[in-house]
């Protein structure tokens, strides 16, 4: 399960309006790719149509949608964002992350 905050939950509605996505009928792809100073990086992407080996969940009426790979990485993370003059815009708050950059955008286990 990925959880969403109702921060996160008001921008994701905002964006996924911008590009053309509804939150009532389209999903926010979350993943983890390999990168960044850490060796992982998260990933957060809209979609509208899912694979038959993707994990789906809705929470706080946001539907998420998670490769099996990137899921084993991401299980109990909440998405927040931090906006304002120090925000650091989406935030991912992982409880499987054993080490982070800086910058809050990269991991390693």
């Amino acid at each position: 399960m990925i959880n969403v905050s109702e921060t996160a939950k008001n921008k994701l509605t905002s964006l996924m309006s911008e590009e053309g996505y509804s939150i009532d009928q389209d999903f926010v792809r979350v993943g983890v790719k390999s990168g960044g100073c850490s060796g992982l990086s998260y990933d957060l992407t809209f979609d509208k149509n899912t694979v038959e080996t993707d994990k789906v969940f809705e929470d706080n009426q946001v539907r998420i949608v998670v490769d099996k790979r990137s899921f084993l990485y991401l299980v109990g993370t909440t998405l927040e964002f931090s906006g304002g003059l120090n925000g650091k815009g989406f935030v991912f708050n992982n409880p499987n992350a054993q080490r982070t950059c800086g910058c809050g955008e990269s991991f390693s286990l």
